[in-house]
């Protein structure tokens, strides 16, 4: 049984836009409340414990009720599961680098995986980076050296943030392991059905998740909310990040993302609207032209002419 959105047919351009630009923030209302929740002494594993578990659950659900087969190409197995743990440690640095610096700034970083693809790509043999792609690579780079601030942080201390480098360094380890898990699934998976990709990926996530609690690997990774105000964040994160998730999943054949996928970097822009609104958090004038130049490079780096 097919879903109503499995069609070839694609959304009319103006709702893609709007349907993607919508799940990009809502996928940055995530992020926001992931930094409530942890700044109310949320511990970060329960926080992906809890989002990849009624993720997993509602994602099910699709393919029970799309009666997708589970089983898995012969040799796809060792490369399936070495995808989960990728995006189980994507998920584990990025929300890391969130309770440590602005979110804005973490998924600014976190978002140059395209740029990490390409190279790595060109590592393991794959087409040769252009011209036109080098130089965009060295545009973000040169936007993300003024959103960090990276001279003002080595002129100073470090005591005005003294998690500020592990917070960057982890983001840019979730960005390095996206790009990783992004190489496998086009290079090793792309004969696994999305849907069963999908559900095994987020069943891996929980499980290691799960263990990694349970083995005090991180004493404070479960910690449960100090107050109401944590528990609603952690609610908020699950339902956001669950429901664009879901939504994403069902409708991403009708999106046309080979030319509409740059949209989802919204995302940053909207995080740092709503961490200005939710958390306070403000960038200097400087760091927000470097933050433009940054989605501006990763827009015209992922384009694909239609």
């Amino acid at each position: 049984m097919a879903t109503p959105c499995s069609t070839a047919i694609f959304f009319p351009r103006k709702l893609a836009i709007a349907l993607l630009a919508l799940l990009a923030c809502a996928f940055a209302g995530n992020h926001i409340a992931a930094r409530i929740a942890f700044d109310d002494d949320t511990g970060v594993l329960l926080a992906i414990l809890c989002r990849s578990g009624v993720t997993l659950l509602a994602l099910a659900c699709l393919v029970l009720w799309q009666r997708q087969p589970l089983g898995l190409p012969a040799g796809a197995r060792r490369w399936q599961l070495l995808l989960g743990l990728l995006i189980a440690t994507q998920s584990l640095c990025l929300y890391s680098a969130v309770a440590r610096i602005p979110v804005a700034l973490a998924l600014l970083v976190g978002n140059t995986f395209p740029m990490i693809l390409a190279l790595l790509t060109w590592a393991l043999g794959g087409a040769r980076p252009t011209r036109r792609t080098v130089l965009l690579m060295g545009l973000i780079l040169c936007g993300l050296v003024l959103a960090l601030d990276v001279p003002a942080r080595l002129a100073d201390t470090g005591d005005a943030n003294p998690h500020w480098a592990l917070g960057v360094s982890l983001a840019l380890c979730a960005a390095c392991v996206f790009a990783g898990a992004l190489w496998i699934t086009d290079h090793k998976l792309a004969a696994v059905r999305g849907p069963v990709r999908s559900l095994l990926t987020l069943l891996i996530v929980f499980s290691s998740m799960l263990v990694a609690g349970l083995s005090g690997v991180m004493p404070a990774g479960l910690s449960l909310p100090a107050s109401t105000s944590g528990w609603v964040a952690l609610a908020s994160l699950v339902v956001l990040y669950g429901v664009a998730f879901t939504l994403l999943f069902v409708c991403v054949p009708r999106l046309n993302m080979a030319q509409n996928a740059p949209v989802m970097n919204v995302e940053p822009i909207a995080t740092l609207l709503l961490g200005w609104a939710l958390l306070g958090q403000q960038l200097s004038g400087l760091q927000l032209l470097g933050g433009a130049v940054v989605v501006c490079g990763i827009v015209l780096l992922t384009y694909r002419r239609p």
